[in-house]
Order: C-alpha cells, then sequence, then structure tokens
C-alpha cells in the first residue's frame, strides 16, 4: 500500500488544530495564534472565502514620513482607485482553492498597472477550511500636467500636455499632449480603457495631428491576460502619413512621404496552465499596405521605395514557462521587479496572398524565444533571439535575425554590475530605408543619434550602478552609474564613410526614479565622452531620457 505524502498531511493537520482557535479576532486585538502561509494553506487545500479589497491612498497619513500637510494635500487632490477595478483584476475567487502561483501571478498583473504603487495580498482569517484575504494596494499620482524635455545624439525632444491615467478611480486614461523630436511637432489625443465588459478587455484609441502628416490606431483586444487564460480575441487598426528620413554620420541627407495602414483580426486559444508551462495557439487575418512618394522640396532616396501590400491569413503559437523571480535593485531602484527566468516562445507565420491583394504571394514569418539563466553567486543572465522575414521597402522580402543578452550580477544590497549585448543582421539587398541604425538615440550614449547605419550591428555596453537608499521627499529614490559603450553598424548602401569604424564612450550618469507617479519611471541624467569623435562630434554629449528601466 502506498504512503501518502507527508507534507499535506501535516499541512492539513496544521490548520486543522489552529482552526480550534477560531477566526482572527477584530483589528486591534491579537490572535491567539499566527495563520498560517500561503504556502501552508494550499497544501492543505484550503478554499477562498471572503476577499477584501482595499485601495489606498496614494501617501500613509500615519507613516511619520509621510504626515506632512504636502502628503495630506496630494491625498486629497487624488481619486483613489475605486475597489471594483482592483477586484476585476484579481485572478481569483471566493470558491476557489487557494494556489500561490495564482496569488503571486495577480501582484504581478496589479504591479504592472500605472495607477499601482505597491500591493499587498495576504490571508486574515480562517475556518473550517477556508480562508479570507486581504488585497491591499497604493494608488500612484495619476494626473499628468507637467512639460517634457529629453536629449539624446545632439537632438532635442519636448512635449507639454495633460494626462490623466486613472480618470475618477475607474482606471480609464485619458489626455492631450503637445510633442516635438527631430523628426516632427504635433498634438495627440489618447483614449485607453483596460477593464472593458468582462473585465479584461482593452479599448484603445490614439488620434495625432502632426507638422508632416497624421495618425489614427484603435483596438479591442481581450488579450491572455494570465497563464491560465483559456482564450483571447481582438482587432486593432492603424493609418499613418508622414514623412520618413535616411541618415547618414547623423546628418539627414533624404526624405520620402509614407503612408502606411495595417488591420489585423485575431482569434486564439489555450489549455491554459498544465504542469508549469502554458501553451496558445492563435489564428487570425492581417492587412499591411505600404505607399510611398516622392516629398516635394526634399531629395529622395534611391532607389524610391517601391508600393508593396501584405494580406493574408497567420498562424502563432506561444509557450510560456512559468518561473517568475521577484528581485529588486536590478532595473529599478527599491522596487520590486519580476524577472521571467523560464522560456517564453513565440512563432507566427504569415502567408501573403495574391488572391486576397497582396502584392506578392510570399511566405513570411517572425520567431523570438527568451530564457533567463540562474548563475553562480547569485547573477543572472537573460538571453533573447530573435528572426523574421518580411517585406521592406523594395518589396521583396527581407530576412533579419539578432539576439541580446543582460547580465546582472549584484555586489551588495545598493550595487550592482550590470553588461548588455546586443547583434542584428539584415539580408541581402537592404536599401537604405531598411538599414539598422545606431547613435546616441539608440545605445551609443557619446554620439549624433542614427550616427551609423549598415546590414550588421553590435552594441556592447557595461555599468556600475549604484542604488541609494536616499527617497527625495518620499517621491523620487536616486541612483547612479559609470558606463561605457562600444558598437558599430556597417555594410550596406548607406555606411558612414566620414566615421565608419567601431565606436566607444565613456560617462557617468544620475538615476531618478519617480515611483509614486503613474508616468515617471526613470528619467536618465548622463554626460557622456565619446572616444573615436572627428570634428563634427561635440566632445561632450549631454543625456536627458525618460526609460521605463535603469
Amino acid at each position: 500500500m502506498q504512503r501518502p505524502d507527508p507534507l499535506p498531511c501535516l499541512a492539513a493537520c496544521l490548520v486543522a488544530i489552529l482552526s480550534l482557535a477560531g477566526p482572527v479576532r477584530a483589528e486591534g486585538q491579537a490572535p491567539s495564534l499566527p495563520l498560517p502561509s500561503i504556502e501552508e494553506l494550499e497544501a492543505a487545500g484550503a478554499r477562498i472565502g471572503n476577499i477584501r479589497v482595499d485601495p489606498r491612498n496614494i501617501f500613509d497619513l500615519d507613516d511619520p514620513k509621510e504626515s506632512k500637510s504636502f502628503f495630506a494635500l496630494a491625498n486629497r487632490l487624488h481619486v483613489t482607485t475605486r475597489p471594483a477595478v482592483i477586484e476585476r483584476s484579481l485572478l481569483f475567487r471566493p470558491g476557489d482553492r487557494i494556489s500561490r502561483q495564482v496569488i503571486e501571478e495577480t501582484e504581478r498583473l496589479l504591479r504592472s498597472e500605472r495607477a499601482v504603487y505597491d500591493v499587498q495580498i495576504r490571508p486574515v482569517a480562517w475556518r473550517d477550511g477556508v480562508v479570507d484575504l486581504e488585497v491591499v494596494t497604493r494608488d500612484t499620482w495619476t494626473l499628468d500636467l507637467s512639460g517634457r524635455y529629453s536629449r539624446s545624439g545632439g537632438k532635442n525632444t519636448a512635449g507639454i500636455g495633460i494626462v490623466e491615467y486613472n480618470f475618477l478611480g475607474t482606471g480609464l486614461q485619458v489626455g492631450v499632449s503637445q510633442t516635438s523630436d527631430p523628426d516632427r511637432d504635433g498634438k495627440q489625443f489618447l483614449l485607453h480603457y483596460g477593464h472593458a465588459f468582462d473585465g479584461w478587455t482593452v479599448l484603445h484609441y490614439e488620434e495625432g495631428r502632426y507638422s508632416d502628416g497624421g495618425r489614427r490606431t484603435a483596438s479591442v483586444t481581450r488579450p491572455f491576460y494570465a497563464l491560465d487564460t483559456r482564450w483571447a480575441a481582438g482587432a486593432s487598426w492603424d493609418d499613418w502619413d508622414r514623412t520618413d528620413s535616411v541618415y547618414n554620420a547623423g546628418d539627414e541627407v533624404a526624405q520620402y512621404r509614407h503612408r502606411s495602414e495595417a488591420a489585423e483580426a485575431f482569434a486564439g486559444w489555450s489549455t491554459g496552465l498544465v504542469s508549469g508551462w502554458t501553451q496558445r495557439l492563435s489564428a487570425g487575418v492581417t492587412m499591411q499596405d505600404d505607399t510611398y512618394e516622392r516629398e516635394p522640396g526634399t531629395v529622395a532616396p534611391v532607389p524610391l521605395p517601391a508600393e508593396h501590400a501584405v494580406r493574408g491569413p497567420f498562424l502563432r503559437y506561444e509557450a510560456i514557462e512559468d518561473r517568475f523571480v521577484k528581485l529588486k535593485n536590478r532595473d529599478l531602484i527599491a522596487k520590486p521587479e519580476f524577472f521571467d527566468m523560464g522560456l517564453n516562445a513565440t512563432v507566427q507565420v504569415t502567408r501573403a496572398l495574391e488572391g486576397w491583394g497582396a502584392s506578392r504571394s510570399a511566405w513570411l514569418y517572425s520567431a523570438t524565444a527568451a530564457r533567463g539563466f540562474n548563475l553562480p553567486w547569485k547573477h543572472d543572465l537573460l538571453a533573447t533571439v530573435r528572426a523574421q522575414r518580411q517585406l521592406a521597402s523594395t518589396g521583396s522580402p527581407l530576412s533579419q535575425a539578432g539576439f541580446a543578452l543582460r547580465y546582472y550580477a549584484p555586489q551588495s544590497p545598493r550595487a550592482a554590475f550590470f553588461a548588455g549585448l546586443s547583434g542584428d543582421r539584415l539580408g541581402d539587398g537592404a536599401q537604405a530605408p531598411d538599414q539598422l541604425l545606431l547613435g546616441g538615440d539608440n545605445g551609443l550614449r557619446g554620439y549624433p543619434l542614427r550616427y551609423q547605419s549598415g546590414e550588421r550591428r553590435v552594441l556592447f555596453t557595461v555599468e556600475q550602478r549604484y542604488y541609494t537608499d536616499w527617497y527625495v521627499f518620499r517621491l523620487m529614490r536616486v541612483g547612479g552609474a559609470a558606463f561605457y559603450d562600444v558598437g558599430r553598424a556597417w555594410g550596406g548602401v548607406n555606411q558612414n564613410e566620414q566615421n565608419g569604424g567601431w565606436l566607444s564612450d565613456v560617462g557617468v550618469g544620475l538615476r531618478l526614479a519617480f515611483d509614486r507617479a503613474a508616468f515617471g519611471n526613470v528619467l536618465h541624467l548622463d554626460v557622456a565622452f565619446p572616444l573615436d569623435r572627428t570634428s563634427d562630434i561635440e566632445a561632450v554629449q549631454f543625456v536627458v531620457k525618460t526609460k521605463t528601466t535603469f
């Protein structure tokens, strides 16, 4: 006769013994015995009873560090997220068996919301095999009423506007903004709601009117929002009229008018999370029409891109391994981060059909695979490989392959070494509009934007990162970095003949993480010194940029 597994039995006995003491007493009274952990309750087969959702304001006025009048004013001006919004984002319901995996995934989903700063999910009472849970969240400041400025590669980007990321606590994002960057100036309108219908459907509409044209995009999508989600469906549309530019040595050498219209509809199915893996299969139809014209008063590239269209069905497959790790002080400062250390792979195959209106019949594809590796001394390596075959500006299929590596080596709770290596390669026949770009706007901080282009590209970066415990006004966390970048883009029809070799730079930077704001992310203030400069490059580059990570 097979013996039962002793661990669930022990956990069940522990729950049974402790349940004799009855449920937890009211707040302010000490419980007679401590509550079991989520793991112990799961092993005992406990089911979820009542779920108490407690969304809290931005600042904790009971905390002496946040009890000042400024924080009280911010709380009064802010509308706290409605409990129903949080409830619709939970992956568990009363009557479900409690699951550590589901609890942790719910925390990941909630923390990914712009309006949420902190999340705690904990048992608060249990009796007779039933556990009550409390979900406590804390809001971010969601009204973005400010001007923005960034500088990279010697070019400026600015913006001003008003965007509310949690209108009246409903989760609705709405706003207007004025933007200016090296390519265009214009106004944008945004409307985004991520909790429509069943609570998981995302409605999105965005419209922009720019100095060189305009853009409208809309979508209705019910995504695979969780690992155990069984179905997904959606439709999207994007119409963009703009001028595109070709650069060489950081200078604009050609321009042309580009009109693109894209649409997609899909439906997907999944068996859910089985033995630590999720597999998904989606099928749909896609359209991508690209037309080009000469722009009056400018020099057009030779040859001018050829009009082409992709129309046909596609099939997409995803495989995701459930292996997420919660860490701190990697890409953020003192805030929990979830790293996907399992295998995450996606493959999509599209058949463009002339009979459907495509410019030519062709097999097109895209594939991506990512995986994390736990190394000795608590070091981590994240690797990504990708490949795709799409129609290029010539109207012919063009292949591209690439990889990216990110290496994290924590040295102490306040310091870490980071290294990143990436490389890309285009197939033969790529024209200037399809070339790979490298410069101050995409990793080579000491050089002008789009400084080099080619059919091959490599970038290597190392950083010594520092994460302080300085929390300025309980609003802004402070960090810093010393960095070295080296890279090159080469090959093809539009190479930088003036300075086409390997380029490198060194520098130092300040990192300011505005983690109490829905729109804050991490502000980078860098000073970079190019080591392989020519007379047309400034000896010192000042880089100001807002990014999502360190």
